[in-house]
């Protein structure tokens, strides 16, 4: 299973190994999701909240970005296809 960080910043995939923005992770990586969410950073926020299995932070989430983008987003849309993360089991990441 990959890091948290590296999950959180995984920017695709190349068959069964994760590509992670390196910039991205040491820049933000110990930010907290809600801290993420705040800053606008949604997608990294959202993969936060699902590699903890937390689904209060998947709503905190949503209510973060319901108010910023004026939509209302419920726990039952699809909030993968939205945020287009998806949990994924790898091992191995690559850093660019």
């Amino acid at each position: 299973m990959l890091s948290r960080e590296d999950f959180v910043f995984t920017i695709g995939y190349d068959g069964p190994v994760a590509v992670v923005d390196n910039q991205a992770k040491h820049r933000y990586g110990t930010l907290s999701t809600k801290a993420l969410a705040e800053k606008g950073f949604f997608r990294a926020a959202y993969a936060s909240a699902i590699y903890a299995q937390d689904q209060e932070a998947v709503k905190l989430v949503v209510d973060i970005y319901n108010n910023l983008a004026g939509t209302s987003y419920t726990l039952d849309s699809p909030l993968d296809r939205l945020f287009g993360v998806f949990l994924v089991e790898v091992s191995r990441s690559i850093v660019l």
